[in-house]
Formats: structure tokens, C-alpha cells, sequence
């Protein structure tokens, strides 16, 4: 049953997780955001689809938590994601993509970073890496179709969001990659719905295939897309870094990663791109930094081949 899916997991890690909890709730949220989320738990179904609803409140009984506390640890989760993402094109057509993703409380999420594998019929549907009693997924891998991965776009305060999500209904911007790896059955299909899927934060979705060219950058707006920026290696434009500033702007001097993964890019050169050289990309600094909570190569062509290392 959906609400039992992650308790066996979340057993192994209730000191942790609870840590965790607390640090981002005491921290980072005003009394009266708690006030009025606890308020709409009680009708949690009603506001949140399945089958996050369901899984949130297994993590709250096997945490032993209330139910308002785990939404609340839900949404906080989907802010202040300071995150590099690369997909990139060898020489042979060969789809590469890999992600760091920074946050806050590093120490902690170091501790209850995951990787998950949703099973249907014996196999694979779809996997990804998330954090223990988090339902959404930030980067995330459909065999033999594509890959996602969403590095936050300044857009409010997370708790802002949340309440915007249940008035409005939209998907937290976590969820969408998720209910894609689940829904879509190709590359375009999941661009599309990436990309025209309201949701209540702005992101960037980073998207990569299984054929020549299908690499795209997605820099949402809450309603739609704001830009899609694809592959172009007939251009010379083998590869797309996305960090978390559009990718038409100049990043700012304190937080240029950008640069330094372009200038490791350049210097690996297209011809020897491959999971292990995109890995070293991600690990030259400041594009590996203090914050930096886990790193993910992956290729929907080789599914097997994806791996997170926790930094």
C-alpha cells in the first residue's frame, strides 16, 4: 500500500530523519505557516494527489510525527536547491547527464540520502535519488527514455509556495519529475510535460534522451516555459550547464559555477565525454562545493551505469 511504501526505510533512520525535521521546521518556517498547514492536514487528500498523499502519511506514522509536520517537511525540502546540471553529447550521439545538488543542512541530508527504484511488473519503471521521507525527486532516471533533473530559479519563499500549492492545486516542482519519470514514455513527451505543467515554483528542469540532440534546459515559470534551450552539436553546442541562473544572464560573481564547469567541459572535449570525465566535471571546484550534498551521472541508454556518490 502506498502508505506503507517507505516505512521499512524510514525504521532504519528515525533519529536522523527526525533531525532533519527539526532543524528545517525551527529553522526556516514562521509559527503561523505551521498553524495554517496543520489546519488543512486533516484534509490532506483532498489538497495533495496520490500517491504522495499516501506516502507522506506512512513517513508520519513510522516517524512517529504529526501529519501537518510532514507536509511541512515535504515543501521545505523544495527550497534553497543550489544545484549544477549538465547533459551533454560525445562525439558518437551518446546522451550524458549528471547533477551536483547543494543545499543547507548538508551534514544532515548526507546522512538520509537515498537512492529509490520503483518496481512495476519485475522491472525498472523508474529510479531516482531523493531524501528519506521526502516523496518528491529531484533528479531521477526512465530506462531506455530520459532523465530529469531540477535545480531551483528564485521565486519566493518556500512557504509560500506550499500555500500556494493548495489553493491553486499545483504540483510542487519535485512531483512533476516524479509523476514524468512515472507518466512519459519518451524523451518529447516528458519535455512537454515538463515544460507546460503548472506547478508553484519557478525551476529548471534539465532533460536528457537516448538519441543524437535530445538534451534540453527548462527554465519554468509557475504557469509555463519561460525559455527551452536544446542541445545543438551541429552548432558546436555538445553540451548544456545549467546552474541556478537563466542561462541567458551572467551568473554572479559569489556563485559562479557556471564558468568552471564550462571551462572542465571544454577542456575534456566531446570526443572523451563519457559518465567518469562528466563525474570529474562535477567534482572541480566550486562546481563541488560545502554544500554540495550528493553528486548523480546517469545515461537513459545505459540505466544500470547511474550512480550517487554523497559528498
Amino acid at each position: 500500500p502506498t502508505a506503507q511504501l517507505q516505512t521499512p526505510v524510514v525504521n532504519r533512520f528515525v533519529p536522523s530523519a527526525t533531525n532533519a525535521l527539526s532543524a528545517f521546521c525551527s529553522e526556516s518556517v514562521p509559527k503561523w505557516v505551521h498553524e495554517v498547514i496543520r489546519s488543512v492536514a486533516a484534509e490532506l487528500e483532498f489538497f495533495i494527489p496520490q500517491p504522495f498523499a499516501g506516502e507522506i502519511l506512512g513517513m508520519c506514522r513510522a516517524l512517529g510525527i504529526s501529519l501537518g509536520d510532514g507536509i511541512l517537511l515535504n515543501f521545505a525540502y523544495e527550497s534553497t536547491a543550489f544545484c549544477t546540471s549538465i547533459v551533454a553529447q560525445d562525439d558518437k550521439g551518446n546522451i550524458y547527464h549528471g547533477r551536483n545538488l547543494d543545499y543547507a543542512f548538508v551534514d544532515i541530508l548526507s546522512k538520509i540520502t537515498i537512492d529509490v527504484r520503483f518496481i512495476k511488473n519485475g522491472q525498472i519503471a523508474y529510479q531516482g535519488t531523493t531524501f528519506l521521507g521526502y516523496v518528491g525527486l529531484w533528479t531521477g532516471q526512465s530506462p531506455h527514455r530520459f532523465t530529469i533533473s531540477g535545480d531551483e530559479r528564485d521565486g519566493g519563499k518556500w512557504w509560500e509556495n506550499a500555500i500556494a500549492a493548495f489553493l491553486n492545486r499545483n504540483y510542487p516542482v519535485s512531483w512533476l519529475i516524479r509523476d514524468t519519470l512515472s507518466r512519459a514514455e519518451d524523451f518529447q513527451s516528458a519535455v512537454l510535460r515538463l515544460a507546460g505543467t503548472p506547478i508553484i515554483a519557478e525551476v529548471y528542469y534539465i532533460v536528457g534522451g537516448v538519441s543524437p540532440k535530445e538534451g534540453m534546459v527548462i527554465t519554468r515559470n509557475r504557469r509555463g516555459p519561460a525559455d527551452l534551450w536544446p542541445l545543438d552539436p551541429l552548432g558546436g553546442a555538445w553540451f548544456r550547464v545549467e546552474t541556478n541562473y537563466d542561462h541567458w544572464t551572467t551568473p554572479p560573481p559569489f556563485d559562479d559555477r557556471r564558468t568552471p564547469a564550462i571551462k572542465a567541459l571544454n577542456a575534456t572535449g566531446q570526443k572523451n565525454i563519457n559518465l567518469e570525465s562528466l563525474l570529474k566535471v562535477l567534482s572541480v571546484k566550486p562546481v563541488l562545493n560545502n554544500n554540495t550534498v550528493y553528486t548523480t551521472v546517469m545515461s537513459a541508454a545505459l540505466p544500470e551505469k547511474y550512480q550517487t556518490w554523497i559528498r
